[in-house]
């Protein structure tokens, strides 16, 4: 995997590095396995261009932020919005709190802006808070795996590019866009019984359409979950 560029110090993995515990939600029903290219009704989501990336602090690593690093974004000639791991945060958490998700129907895989692919375990426990998520990233992206609490199930682990060699075979990819002019409903595109992927971009750019949705604003939480609802 490429090192962070802009003079940033390369990541470099430690057996001296603590290691944290996180937690499992067990799911009300039987799941395929993650990567399963069997076929069956469910959603496939890959968070595209997540900011997912480490900078040495000192002894430590830490995730890199636009509101923490700022100085040292601008000093390497790096746009500190275009930095957003928080965007990724809140996609998980709304993607692992979905009903979809907890019905055993949800795939989620994320591939980083360095190229990084993710795949995240349909029973894992989000971090609800962000420094808590900073830190559950730092170490999986220097260990390449976060375990269990409980046990040896690998709850998030880096696996091997490119992201399509682990969806069901045939099944449908559906791309989103900032710029397309004619946004299309979602309804019309889910198949009754077949797979499907959905690729969301995970940064920050582009125009919100919550006007389709309601008259009302709405965050990404509420705009997300009209996305899971319509594909449950």
């Amino acid at each position: 995997m490429a090192a962070p560029s802009g003079g940033f110090q390369p990541r470099e993995r430690r057996d001296g590095d603590q290691e944290q515990d996180w937690d499992v939600v067990a799911p009300k029903r039987p799941r395929l396995g993650a990567g399963s290219k069997m076929g069956g009704r469910r959603l496939i989501v890959v968070l595209e261009g997540a900011s997912l990336e480490t900078v040495k602090a000192g002894k430590t690593y830490e995730l890199l932020n636009c509101d923490k690093h700022k100085s040292m974004l601008l000093k390497n000639g790096r746009d500190p919005g275009e930095v957003r791991p928080d965007i990724a945060h809140q996609s998980l958490l709304m993607l692992m709190d979905s009903p979809l998700n907890r019905a055993g129907l949800l795939q989620v895989y994320i591939h980083t802006q360095k190229n990084v692919l993710i795949e995240v375990n349909p029973q894992t426990r989000i971090p609800r808070t962000f420094d808590r998520f900073c830190g559950l990233m730092v170490q999986l992206l220097h260990k390449l795996s976060v375990r269990a609490a409980d046990g040896p199930q690998k709850l998030l682990k880096v696996i091997k590019n490119p992201v399509s060699d682990h969806f069901p075979v045939g099944c449908m990819k559906i791309g989103t866009s900032f710029s397309i002019p004619v946004v299309s409903d979602v309804r019309e595109l889910v198949p009754s019984s077949d797979p499907i992927v959905f690729v969301v971009g995970a940064f920050a750019h582009g125009k919100d359409f919550t006007a389709i949705l309601s008259r009302r604003h709405h965050s990404f939480h509420f705009t997300g979950k009209k996305i899971g609802a319509q594909t449950g």
